[in-house]
């Protein structure tokens, strides 16, 4: 179907709008979470709220909400072990992951539903997505960009230091708890659009591939809002107007669009962290002497701030990157580093 015609279904303009927020969201967090070096964590609050997904078609309520509430409290539990140190991060995670994709399988049968029942929210299914789901997205999606974005600072310092942020005197506990259940909202918000296993994609490839670029965290948190959700539109966009009996489901094409604008970006992001390195001070260790110049008379041409080579202030001088080193200007002639 021709794609202008698509956006004139109520279908696919809640689905568009769901994919907005969760593009922003999803991104957001996972800023915090790569910082703190936990980018596997969303797939373990996923597969905990597989959990929350079948006390709900349990209990007939809404699996969203059993899904959030479950999922909260699995991201603060693990949050409670790692910081009293019973056992460590990867441990955690791993009772997160097998625990509530077999509780979930298990309480599904109980349930007389079927695992089938599952597939979409394991996987996403954005375009079923219905007016009281999109209304619920948008609200736990805003929420979750208000607390990133207004709480940056704080958020920032405790994923970066926390002996800083202690001294600085912010609550690390309570920011750590924090940024957990920002996780367990925005995985169980974008269940329906890329599913409970594939979700942390969505929200640690945007930031990576943000960090190519950028080198501040301000930058990269909105590149990565950006990225995501240029991801969730684009891979809707592609998934929706596939040829006629092709079935093509939007969450794996959301995250593997993510993963192209990544192998896109990495060599940029390479040449770019090359050309820091070249204009990098040079290392200093104090065991070491001093190290010698050496002499050159000739030299191809004069170097100048219009000679098109990178300057590097070196001390009290000036050395510029020349074939693979370095040349300062020292009286007539030119020392090669």
């Amino acid at each position: 179907m021709n794609p202008i015609d698509l956006l004139s279904l109520p279908f696919m303009q809640r689905a568009l709008i769901a994919a907005v927020f969760i593009g922003l969201a999803a991104p957001a967090v996972g800023t915090y979470l790569v910082q703190r070096r936990l980018a596997l964590m969303g797939d373990g609050i996923g597969h905990v709220a597989v959990t929350g997904v079948a006390l709900g078609l349990l209990t007939g309520t809404s699996p969203t909400w059993t899904a959030v509430v479950v999922a909260v409290l699995g991201a603060v539990a693990i949050e409670v072990i790692r910081e009293r140190g019973a056992t460590n991060g990867d441990v955690a995670l791993a009772l997160l992951f097998y625990g509530g994709l077999a509780g979930g399988v298990f309480i599904t049968g109980l349930a007389g539903t079927g695992a089938a029942s599952l597939q979409g929210y394991l996987f996403g299914s954005i375009t079923t997505i219905d007016a009281a789901d999109v209304i619920v997205t948008m609200v736990l999606a805003a929420i979750v960009l208000v607390t990133c974005v207004g709480l940056a600072p704080q958020l920032f310092a405790v994923a970066q230091d926390q002996d800083f942020a202690r001294v600085a005197g912010l609550s690390v506990r309570f920011y750590n708890v924090l940024i957990a259940v920002l996780a367990a909202v925005s995985v169980t918000v974008a269940m329906r659009t890329v599913g409970l296993l594939l979700v942390s994609a969505l929200m640690v490839v945007p930031v990576a591939t943000a960090q190519q670029l950028t080198r501040s965290f301000r930058g990269t948190l909105t590149s990565a809002m950006v990225l995501g959700m240029i991801a969730s539109l684009g891979g809707l966009l592609l998934a929706a107007s596939a040829p006629a009996g092709t079935n093509v489901a939007p969450g794996p094409t959301i995250v593997l669009l993510a993963l192209a604008g990544f192998v896109v970006t990495w060599p940029i992001g390479a040449w770019l962290r090359r050309r820091q390195r070249l204009t990098a001070p040079f290392p200093a260790d104090p065991g070491d002497s001093p190290l010698d110049h050496v002499d050159t008379a000739e030299h191809p041409h004069q170097h100048g701030p219009d000679c098109g080579h990178i300057a590097v202030r070196h001390g009290d001088h000036v050395d510029y990157v020349h074939d693979g080193h370095r040349h300062a200007p020292h009286d007539e002639h030119y020392d090669e580093h």
